[in-house]
């Protein structure tokens, strides 16, 4: 439920970035941006209430910081919360949300405001400092995504309005400028008419590029009909492909036997259909044939590398008249451009263009706006030419008059300077070569002039792999700063980056990338970006980078550098529009004048332009919307890995791992022949300890002691890469136990210190079983325990007994750093040991694999049991 102090509350966290001096009068004193986050934990049941944690003001100044949590339950028309908060919400808080079932949209509203006003950064000074939490009452009223709220409190009265984008809804504009599918009377043509008269494949061509299909090829032979193509415009992979389907069907030779379609992204193709009984296909186009059906007939692949152009019939260059201009509305976004594309993938176009910059100290609000020109022409297969050009109409960024202080290389920070530069500038001109060396690879090479800032080369080089799960990618740049001109002038600054992307999707849309390596501004480092993808193919996220760039400019301190961080909205415009689009409109809230953390724009980012069909590509059986409606037998996501945990996967193991424990008579067998083993190290702990201390400036003993530090997080780190990334299902099911045995070992371990709390070597004295006196406990080895949880599974499993002698070694490497007495290696060595085999032993034939299953208009996600 959201509050009606809402509005208020924005306004004045807007207020509260101070800056000092000549800036101060015309600026205000306290701006600044605001970000609240809410995770839901649970989802609203029959009885139990939804329940949520949140944090509100995530970064900035975080003067208006808090955290909550709240229970939120609808009853009938009624919508109650109920929450508990600290920081700026202090104590409990709740409220009702009455729906007026006679006047549709309205509400009543009544809450407790727990927010603590008084406390409030300058709140004497303020009219913060006058009010007063309590009661408040007020009035609603919705209309599609706009509302509006008024507000009466003890103290004071709000409005507030608000866009309400629902994010859990696909397509929630109708689209009713969307033209409709293909549809003809003709009569479909022999194969000696089809390859004798061209007028034939001219006109199926002809059909694809009304419907916005560019780059069509055609070929038939032998009962088979071959088209490739692509689309800029339609954004449902399943839709895209339907259409192209339907319009083939009716151009087909009659002794066509079955039509095989390569989908391509620009040059890149990413998928073949391959339809193989067509009177059944034809009966699913016309409603006639279920979806079981369908799949019966086709078969789905990704992409083999492009064959060669020429060995097709008929080509859309064959047919191309050039680019024709058009000045269209409401399209790719625009409210207005002038537009032109040809058959190919050439294309021209001229926008008004508005860009906004908030909160710079020397001013609330700057804006600009341009014209601008861009064009892109595609002289060969793979081969991309683009440009951008831009001509400022109106501006007031020129009057910024605050010099970047940064130390750093001003890679991003002299941004100023940069819009202060020439009315007319060139943004871009950049040649591209786009290809794919091997199936699931994708790769280009690009050189020109990037972005407004710098012109270089660079390359990409990406990797799908078969579920869709992850994606690997390497990017490097060699780059030279432009001047401010904005035109072939140079700036003395020059340098390469290059960077290792890992993008990783877990399951409910989410992702997580992590990128390593050099950055714009010579600083090397981490950047790790976390979004939320939801069913309206809005996607919300944030990323942080942490490199050695010492960036110190406020709020960056010397002993506490600023490091990059932002969020970020990307909204497809396709459910905003009544008409498909593939545009999206994207949206960023950070530092516009930073230089820590930066990188390069280069065109033709190959991991945007192909992730969204790859993962339509991968979810469910990826023929949705094949007959261009929506089928309720997709789910809406991939399904969820092997790994992932279920009520039943957990029970399992767990019936599975008791089941496998050794009996009273093993178990005290055993534990008796450990004892014995760390009663005779724990006889040479005092020998060993001073034959390793006579060394200790020794490098190989140093370098001993980081293998034993680093051994657990390289083993653990295996295991969940493993885990994450493998296909195999039987070294996913190793990895889980490797984990969990892990997991098991460091908290058995961490126990027991406790109850033995034996002290370390070197604050004992002369005794080796002294008390710890500082909570610094030593017996048994957090590190040996789950460096032997982890890796005993694997050598299990595989094998592979050297693992223990090289598990064994690494944790030695402890009791050579003087941190463990040897007895307290043996003993969380013999610890790891045991509950890794354990586990392993109880849950190796535990492999589940997820298996999707349909029954009339459900679907169904199972986990599979394997012996």
């Amino acid at each position: 439920m959201q509050t009606v102090e809402r509005w208020e509350n924005e306004i004045s966290s807007m207020e509260r970035a101070c800056f000092d001096g000549k800036y101060q009068g015309s600026y205000g004193s306290y701006k600044d941006k605001v970000v609240d986050f809410k995770l839901r934990l649970l989802e609203e049941g029959a009885f139990l209430p939804a329940l949520s944690i949140g944090k509100t003001d995530l970064q900035g100044t975080e003067l208006f910081r808090g955290h909550y949590l709240a229970a939120t339950k609808q009853i009938g028309s009624l919508e109650a919360t109920l929450g508990y908060g600290s920081g700026r919400i202090d104590g409990a808080f709740g409220g009702v949300r009455w729906l007026l079932p006679n006047l549709p949209g309205w509400a009543l509203l009544a809450e407790y405001d727990a927010n603590n006003y008084q406390h409030d950064f300058r709140a004497t000074q303020t009219f913060a400092g006058k009010r007063k939490n309590g009661p408040v009452l007020g009035v609603s009223y919705r209309w599609g995504w706009l509302g509006a709220e008024l507000a009466k409190s003890k103290t004071h009265t709000s409005i507030n309005t608000f866009v309400n984008i629902p994010f859990g809804e696909h397509e929630f504009v109708p689209k009713i400028y969307e033209p409709a599918a293909y549809q003809s009377v003709r009569a479909r043509p022999s194969a000696a008419q089809w390859q004798g008269d061209k007028s034939h494949r001219f006109a199926l061509l002809e059909a694809m590029h009304q419907q916005d299909y560019r780059a069509v090829s055609v070929l038939y032979h032998n009962g088979v009909l071959e088209m490739s193509f692509s689309n800029g415009r339609i954004s449902d992979l399943g839709r895209m492909v339907g259409r192209a389907l339907r319009t083939a069907m009716y151009f087909t030779p009659l002794e066509a036997r079955v039509v095989k379609l390569r989908v391509k992204q620009k040059d890149l193709p990413f998928a073949e259909y391959e339809f193989f009984n067509l009177p059944v296909v034809s009966d699913y186009l016309n409603g006639k044939a279920s979806r079981a059906q369908l799949r019966e007939v086709t078969l789905l692949t990704h992409a083999q590398p492009s064959e060669e152009i020429n060995e097709f019939d008929a080509l859309s260059a064959e047919l191309d008249k050039g680019v024709e201009l058009n000045l269209v509305a409401n399209e790719d976004g625009q409210s207005i451009q002038l537009k032109g594309q040809d058959k190919q993938l050439n294309s021209l176009s001229l926008v008004p263009k508005m860009a906004f910059f908030f909160n710079d100290p020397s001013g609330a609000l700057r804006y600009e706006v341009n014209a601008y020109g861009g064009a892109q022409w595609h002289p060969a297969e793979s081969h991309y030419i683009d440009a951008a050009l831009t001509y400022k109409l109106f501006e007031n960024v020129s009057e910024i008059d605050n010099p970047s202080n940064s130390l750093l290389p001003h890679v991003r920070s002299d941004v100023a300077e940069y819009k202060k530069g020439s009315r007319l500038k060139l943004n871009r001109l950049a040649y591209t070569y786009m290809f794919q060396p091997a199936e699931r690879f994708y790769g280009k090479v690009a050189a020109g002039v990037f972005e407004d800032m710098f012109s270089g080369v660079g390359g990409q080089l990406v990797y799908f792999p078969p579920s869709s799960r992850w994606i690997a990618e390497l990017t490097a740049e060699g780059v030279q700063q432009r001047d401010f001109n904005g035109w072939f002038g140079r700036r003395n600054y020059q340098t390469i980056t290059g960077l290792a992307s890992l993008h990783y999707k877990f399951p409910a849309g989410v992702t997580i990338t992590g990128r390593a390596g050099r950055f714009l501004a010579k600083d090397s480092g981490v950047r790790v970006e976390f979004k939320r993808r939801f069913k309206s193919g809005v996607e919300a996220g944030a990323w942080y980078t942490y490199t050695d760039g010492n960036d110190i400019t406020s709020p960056g301190r010397p002993n506490s550098p600023y490091h990059d961080k932002g969020v970020f909205l990307s909204v497809p415009l396709n459910s905003m529009l009544a008409m498909d689009t593939q545009s999206v409109g994207n949206f960023s809230l950070s530092p516009w004048t930073r230089d820590v953390g930066q990188q390069v724009a280069m065109p033709h980012d190959l991991v945007t332009e192909l992730e969204e069909p790859a993962r339509q590509l991968a979810a469910g059986d990826g023929l949705g919307r094949i007959g261009d409606y929506a089928d309720p037998a997709l789910p809406g996501d991939l399904p969820n890995p092997a790994w992932w945990p279920s009520a039943s996967g957990v029970k399992l193991r767990m019936d599975d791992t008791v089941s496998a424990l050794p009996v009273l008579e093993d178990g005290v067998a055993a534990v008796a022949l450990g004892g014995a083993a760390v009663g005779l190290a724990a006889l040479k702990d005092k020998s060993v300890h001073q034959q390793f201390t006579k060394h200790q400036d020794n490098r190989w003993v140093k370098g001993w002691d980081k293998v034993g530090r680093a051994a657990p997080a390289l083993a653990v780190g295996v295991a969940g890469a493993a885990m994450a990334l493998s296909e195999d299902p039987v070294l996913v099911n190793t990895s889980i136990i490797s984990l969990q045995s892990a997991t098991v070992a460091a908290g058995v371990s961490m126990a027991g210190k406790r109850v033995f709390d034996r002290a370390r070597p070197g604050e004992s004295g002369d005794s080796t079983w002294q008390r710890a006196s500082n909570g610094n406990r030593s017996f048994p080895s957090n590190h040996a325990a789950v460096t032997m949880a982890a890796i005993t599974p694997f050598a299990e499993e595989y094998q592979l007994p050297w693992l223990y002698m090289a598990g064994g070694l690494a944790s030695v490497g402890r009791v050579a750093g003087g941190k463990h007495w040897l007895s307290d290696v043996v003993a969380g060595s013999l610890l790891g040991y045991g509950t890794g085999y354990a586990l392993w032993k109880g849950q190796r034939n535990t492999v589940m694999t997820p298996a999707v299953s349909f029954a009339g208009k459900g679907v169904a996600l199972n986990l599979r049991h394997q012996y």
